[in-house]
């Protein structure tokens, strides 16, 4: 995908326009697209930042884990979300993005922290370094696995997080629902229900728990998503 950054505004009653950040077209790469997103606005200016990420800490704490469990973050950006784990007390946490840029700048604003963590540059689509790491006692995707539009991107990510999470282990998913935008970020967007999520995690997954859920943008407009937590039996 090529892609050229151009500001465009974000109305949650015009669901076919982009939102969160600038328009995409097809001149440039994706990962150059999500390097330029995080580049060209503060962290909490963009339209996905979350001061405090509380419906997926609620999610995370749901879970039970043990101070030493893996725990990865896809699609990790600039999250706040990992210094929470850390704050709470989680020892391994692995970051993801295919945006290096998002990584440098979250390694900054952790400090000294980054190092208590474990970085990887990878596409989820098409993962290599993620191909070779040990399965996880907790997978997290908020609002990466919405963008993955093409059949054959989707079946590669649900392979990923079937390999990755360990029996026992735990997923939490939250992405766009069937009432939200088309586009984000200038890309077109695949929204979930819960149902959809447990057809494609099939039954080796079972449900522990889902909801819906309005998220504010720093703009003020509004984004329904759908929160799930899946356990791998």
């Amino acid at each position: 995908m090529k892609i050229n950054l151009t500001g465009e505004s974000c109305h949650i009653d015009d669901k076919g326009s982009s939102c969160c950040a600038p328009a995409a077209e097809e001149e440039k790469s994706l990962k150059e697209h999500w390097n330029k997103a995080y580049l060209n606005s503060p962290d909490d200016k963009l339209g996905w930042y979350e001061a405090f990420p509380e419906e997926t800490i609620c999610l995370v704490e749901k879970c039970n884990l043990s101070p030493d469990s893996v725990i990865l973050n896809v699609g990790a950006g600039t999250t706040t979300l990992i210094g929470f784990l850390l704050l709470i007390g989680y020892k391994n946490v692995i970051a993801t993005d295919i945006s290096d840029a998002s990584l440098n700048k979250l390694k900054i604003s952790l400090g000294d922290d980054k190092d208590k963590v474990k970085w990887i540059v990878d596409d989820l689509t098409r993962p290599t370094l993620l191909n070779h790491i040990a399965p996880v006692d907790l997978w997290i995707d908020r609002a990466v696995l919405h963008f993955f539009t093409a059949p054959e991107d989707r079946d590669t990510y649900f392979g990923l997080v079937r390999s990755k999470v360990k029996k026992g282990g735990f997923a939490i998913f939250a992405e766009y629902n069937l009432d939200g935008a088309s586009k984000c970020a200038g890309l077109p967007i695949h929204r979930y229900s819960t149902e959809m999520l447990v057809r494609r995690l099939g039954n080796e997954f079972e449900l522990t728990g889902s909801f819906d859920h309005i998220y504010f943008m720093p703009s003020g407009a509004e984004r329904p998503y759908v929160y799930t937590l899946f356990k791998k039996s």
